[in-house]
């Protein structure tokens, strides 16, 4: 399958497991530990799909929670098995987001899809496997799903790099909305909160946080991962107070849609 092939490729290059642990990368990190721990407690189990190299799976199961992971690369595996510490009670398999069968339906009290919306280029594929992270999760339970927004890629790379030049990337915008398309050549699905709300409709969820999980923080890396701690806190601080604001998140490279399972909310499809 080309779309596999281009994920191994790339992440068998690519540094994921160093990626959220600069101060910049910290950010988007720290934002998400920090809405996952709003829904956690005694005893609460997790799955994470498309676990990468397992830097929220091993964070959580070092916090004494049952963690199950499920990653597409081996080459992350690999990765994610050493980076497992004793006394860590998680395991690792090899699996698809579409395809979540070795899991029972109402299993988890916490489900993270926090990569793979990245890399799946239809809104059939996307809904496929929300479905699925809903499908394992309890009743009640809460679903953290993670997208690429559109407009930073569009403000950061497009013209702050001046791709936008370039016949390659020019013919993928739409020159009146500003739409980046998306296919896996490109690697990343590219999204606006209306292509998000068309992933979610007509599931039995309740939305309840809509997230910038970087907000402005890639557009100032070097800045950033400059920062003393004292100043770093401060950033930190700044950025939890707006980072759920409507007039703001559409700027985020990364955006975390945090949604409840209310009902049966299986997609079937047509």
């Amino acid at each position: 399958m080309k779309t596999e092939k281009v994920l191994t490729e790339y992440y068998s290059c690519y540094d994921e497991d160093a990626r959220l642990r600069s101060k910049h990368g910290m950010v988007e990190f720290l934002t998400t530990m920090r809405y996952i721990e709003k829904y956690l407690f005694p005893g609460a189990s997790i799955l994470e799909i498309g676990a990468g190299t397992g830097r929220y799976s091993h964070a959580l199961a070092q916090r004494g929670y049952t963690v199950d992971a499920v990653e597409l690369v081996e080459h992350n595996i690999d990765i994610f098995k050493r980076n497992t510490t004793p006394g860590e009670t998680v395991t690792i398999q090899q699996g698809n987001a579409l395809d979540l069968r070795p899991f029972a339906d109402d299993r988890y009290d916490i489900t993270l899809l926090l990569g793979p919306m990245y890399h799946l280029f239809s809104l059939e594929d996307q809904r496929k496997a929300l479905s699925e992270a809903i499908r394992v999760t309890k009743p009640g339970g809460v679903i953290f799903a993670a997208y690429c927004g559109n407009d930073a890629t569009m403000i950061q790379y497009y013209f702050g790099r001046g791709l936008l030049r370039e016949k390659r990337y020019h013919d993928l915008v739409d020159p009146v909305t500003f739409k980046a398309a998306s296919d896996p050549s490109e690697l990343f699905r590219l999204c606006r909160r209306e292509d998000i709300d068309a992933v979610m409709d007509g599931f039995s969820v309740k939305r309840l946080h809509y997230v910038g999980a970087d907000m402005a923080t890639n557009y100032m890396r070097e800045s950033v991962d400059k920062m003393d701690d004292a100043l770093f806190e401060m950033y930190l601080q700044y950025h939890f107070s707006i980072c759920e604001r409507v007039d703001m998140v559409g700027v985020s490279h990364h955006i975390l849609d945090v949604l409840q399972k209310v009902g049966d909310s299986r997609w079937r499809e047509q």
